[in-house]
Formats: structure tokens, sequence, C-alpha cells
């Protein structure tokens, strides 16, 4: 079973790692990612800053959260192994 601290680092670095495959970082003024895993439940918040960029923000920080769901879901996938 993976500790909570690695349940939250894979789920911020997937999250943000979609964040910055789909815009440059110069396009970004400011973005938040915040994750809780507490009692089996994860929480996953993505907030993009990009007024200027190609892509909509919104629908890249809705993709980031559900980019953090499933790297968890494999996380645990790769532990029940």
């Amino acid at each position: 079973m993976p500790s909570d601290e690695e349940v939250v680092q894979t789920a911020a670095q997937a999250a943000e790692g979609l964040v910055f495959s789909r815009f440059k970082r110069s396009a970004v003024r400011d973005y938040d990612v915040e994750v809780t895993f507490e009692d089996g439940v994860l929480e996953v918040d993505v907030w993009i800053n990009a007024p200027e960029a190609d892509a909509d923000a919104e629908v890249v920080a809705e993709d980031a959260t559900l980019a953090a769901r499933s790297a968890v879901d494999e996380l645990f996938e790769d532990e029940d192994a």
C-alpha cells in the first residue's frame, strides 16, 4: 500500500506534468495544484491562470485533475500486482 505522501506526490506530479504538456511555461502566469489524501479519499484541485494560451485553461485544469486520479489508480494497481 502506498503511503499518503506517495499518493499526494504522484497525483501532484501527474497534474503538473499534464498542465505543462499543454502549455508552455511562459504562457502560464500562475497555477496551483492542491492534493489531499486522507482516510482513503483523494481530492485534487487544479487552477491555472494562462490568459494568453491557445488552450482553454479550465479544460486543461479538468484534464490535469483526471490525470492525477489516473496516476493514483495506477499506483495502487502496481502495488496490488
